[in-house]
């Protein structure tokens, strides 16, 4: 059978078809730029690849071009509507209405939309995504998939902030946790790796890309994660400031003059490593940082600093032997630097780093282990497909439906 994942942003639509339970990507694209003068679809199937320039209205109009690519016959990708079963979307924010991966109703529907408040840019598009994708694939059952489900299960003394209770039971103010959809994949596909139970398995997972997040995973559940109820906090990202004294805030505000919009636009789009750096590109950094400029190498080293701050009380947090410290997405999977000045001189934890199999591996889409024989924990990269686990719970949730 044939699933369809949708990631509908505010002004894109990411998508990927796949055949399942052979997990066999059929097709990918992305349409962006919707609502602008010049729209663009650019679409992947086999070894090919398709590119047009042209004017895209809005998301049901980016689904319709979706669907058209999809149904064309000279492509061969789907022979009618009727074939692609599922629709599996990514909803950022399920607050804790949602636990697990839900078929998408008029209830599902409204509570996300209630959430909206929690998610402002993003629970909006994903509900668009969701409603215009029941007016294209009319056949299909849709499915949310939520970012934060997977973090459902901290205890409360993880997820409760020190406030009066009414800010918690009246507000919601709490720690949510995000890029649940990324640790929960590459902690089974970790699992799978070492050959054990998920349920056996301790990890410590670091999600690093353009946003960042580290998790400490316990018995295969997630105990505590570094976002909490937005996505600026924890770790340091590409342009968000992650965990800051909040007297910053007040001090911005009260003694700078700042506005409280001009204080979100610092702390989310203008701080991280653009802030201290001017670039949020972690390739361009990188460069420089070996060229030796200063600016790059104090930003590399803030954020990899506070990476390894998180590693060890995260080890705390676990308070078993650890099986593996995971890397993940753009960055983790990528950079020999980051992993290196990450895991160095963390012998004392047990975490042994093969700096020579860090600087020889390239881009792939295995598994690989990058510390030593005689590590008594693990290094491992593991390659996110965030889209392939949304199709794995699309198709759970299909088998669960025609087991009815």
């Amino acid at each position: 059978m044939k699933i369809l994942v949708i990631n509908s942003g505010s002004s894109s639509i990411k998508f990927a078809l796949y055949l399942m339970p052979t997990r066999d990507l059929l097709a990918s694209g992305l349409v962006e730029r919707i609502g602008e003068n010049e729209g663009a679809l650019h679409f992947k199937y086999d070894d090919n690849k398709i590119d047009i320039i042209r004017r895209v209205l809005n998301h049901k109009d980016g689904l319709e071009a979706i669907s058209e690519f999809l149904l064309n016959d000279q492509y061969g990708i789907v022979a009618s509507e009727e074939e692609i079963q599922a629709v599996g979307h990514r909803v950022v924010h399920g607050g804790e209405k949602f636990h697990d991966t839900v078929v998408v109703d008029d209830a599902v529907k409204d509570t996300v939309r209630e959430l909206s408040n929690l998610a402002p840019l993003h629970n909006p598009p994903n509900l668009l995504g969701i409603e215009e994708s029941e007016k294209v694939f009319k056949h299909a059952i849709q499915v949310a998939v939520f970012d934060t489900a997977f973090h459902q299960t901290l205890p409360m003394n993880a997820y409760r902030e020190p406030l009066p209770p009414e800010f918690y039971e009246r507000y919601g103010i709490r720690k949510y946790g995000f890029h649940g959809t990324s640790h929960s994949y590459v902690a089974k596909r970790a699992a799978d790796y070492l050959n054990k139970d998920l349920k056996e398995c301790n990890f410590i997972t670091l999600h690093l890309g353009n946003g960042c997040s580290a998790t400490a995973i316990k018995n295969g559940r997630s105990v505590d994660t570094s976002l909490g109820m937005t996505t600026i906090g924890g770790l340091m990202m590409g342009t968000r400031i992650g965990d800051i004294d909040p007297g910053v805030v007040l001090h911005l505000v009260e003694d700078i003059g700042m506005g409280t919009s001009e204080v979100k636009k610092l702390l989310g789009k203008n701080s991280g490593l653009k802030g201290v750096a001017g670039d949020n590109d972690m390739r361009e950094l990188s460069i420089r940082y070996e060229q030796g400029d200063e600016s790059a190498r104090l930003a590399i080293e803030l954020y990899t600093y506070r990476i390894k701050k998180f590693i060890g009380a995260y080890m705390a947090v676990v308070g078993s032997p650890l099986d593996a410290v995971i890397f993940t997405a753009g960055v983790g999977e990528n950079s020999p630097l980051i992993r290196r000045m990450v895991c160095s001189n963390l012998e004392p934890l047990g975490i042994q780093f093969n700096y020579e199999a860090n600087e020889s591996l390239r881009s792939s889409q295995e598994v690989n282990e990058l510390s030593t024989t005689d590590s008594l924990v693990k290094v491992l990269t593991v390659p996110t497909n965030e889209e392939l686990e949304i199709a794995n719970e699309s198709f759970r949730m299909l088998q669960h439906q025609e087991a009815l």
